[in-house]
């Protein structure tokens, strides 16, 4: 019997599983892939914390950018750079593999080509490279992506919202130190061109629906040439219980990409560290009933709770927007004062106090019009004090 199993090898599952090997606990890693890193389903911008939660050497680093450029359909530009590295452009399939190894190194086993087919009280059940096997574990951690089998498996509820991302690189010379945003790429989400080096660019868009249409419309602005497409799922707004079975869900599992952004890696080694610190107690105090589990819910709630929660409620605000209103904004955030305020207060993974100090400028409230009705600050309230 192990200690812990953790389902999933991406940046969540291997944070866990370094974390619960190195208090000790035997683990075991489930990997449903025969190549871990792969496929890749990510953008591969990793902010300079979360690029460092992944305490990994910078092999993977591709590219390093200081800012963004947004950019609507009617041709309004905002341009913004802080002068010093804000994140890290990565190959993903690199940055994972090194994750893994680091896991590794503390004493977890690996499984490859292995996919959780049943959960059954204290055992997992896997169909894969060996044929069906079963293993005992006393804690289970689900880091096994947005599609969880072990959440449909434990009848458990699943993320609000899912988006569709596609992406592909591309020979195209931009800026290397500013990321492109293009909100009306895809109306519910945003579009993107993300400068990987020596002349190349990443390429995509996230969007609730018309995936493959919208991006081929939106790959048509850089290139006619036929690409190799990546796809993948982001989902939005964290299930409504995150444990339960013996389970702890973190990750993609559970939902914890930002709203605002759709980047997962930093809230889902927080959400990761934080399964693991409870698996710990809980094998200590041999206890593992759901009052027990919930010292999960606790941790990452006080933690990671505001950032999640707001950013979801901006996230369903960017629903409402129409190109126009895109522009607008643009317009009324192209100011020295407002611009020298994004610089000197954004945080990719932790966004909240700066929308809640932009929320508070007259021209951003000017420039969103009807959407803002009376009470809409106090959806905010709180941000600040991430």
């Amino acid at each position: 019997m192990y200690d812990v199993i953790v389902a999933g090898a991406g940046p969540a599952g291997s944070a866990a599983a370094q974390a619960c090997a190195s208090a000790g606990l035997s683990t075991l890693v489930i990997e449903e892939h025969g190549t871990i890193g792969y496929p890749v389903q990510c953008a591969g911008l990793l902010s300079i914390k979360a690029f460092e939660e992944c305490r990994v050497s910078p092999r993977s680093i591709l590219n390093t950018v200081t800012g963004a450029r947004v950019i609507s359909s009617q041709g309004d530009t905002l341009s913004f750079s802080a002068r010093m590295p804000k994140a890290h452009v990565v190959d993903r399939g690199m940055l994972d593999r090194e994750m893994a190894e680091s896991a590794a190194s503390f004493g977890a086993g690996f499984r490859t080509k292995t996919a959780v087919c049943g959960v059954s009280g204290t055992t997992l059940k896997t169909r894969g490279v060996n044929g069906a096997e079963e293993f005992s574990f006393r804690i289970l951690i689900a880091a096994d992506g947005p599609r969880s089998t072990i959440a449909r498996l434990l009848g458990m509820q699943r993320a609000k919202t899912f988006l569709a991302g596609i992406q592909a690189d591309i020979p195209w010379k931009m800026d290397p130190d500013l990321v492109e945003i293009y909100p009306d790429a895809a109306p519910d989400f945003f579009g993107y061109a993300i400068p990987v080096g020596d002349g190349r660019a990443r390429i995509g868009l996230c969007t609730g629906h018309g995936a493959k249409e919208r991006f081929a419309a939106f790959l048509h602005r850089f290139t006619d040439s036929t690409v190799h497409l990546v796809t993948g799922t982001v989902p939005l707004g964290v299930m409504q219980t995150t444990f339960g079975h013996r389970t702890l869900f973190c990750g993609d599992a559970a939902g914890f990409a930002k709203p605002t952004s759709g980047g997962g890696v930093y809230t889902g080694i927080r959400s990761a560290r934080h399964a693991a610190a409870t698996a710990v107690a809980c094998c200590e105090s041999d206890r593992f009933d759901d009052s027990s589990l919930a010292l999960y819910e606790g941790l990452w709630k006080r933690d990671l709770g505001l950032v999640l929660e707001g950013g979801y409620r901006f996230f369903r605000l960017r629903q409402q927007l129409t190109p126009d209103d895109t522009s607008h904004l643009i317009r009324a955030l192209n100011d020295p004062g407002i611009i020298d305020a994004i610089v000197r207060y954004g945080d990719m993974d932790r966004p909240g106090l700066l929308i809640r100090k932009l929320m508070l400028k007259p021209a951003v409230i000017g420039a969103l019009g009807s959407l803002v009705r009376p009470g809409f600050l106090s959806l905010f309230s709180g941000l600040g004090q991430e």
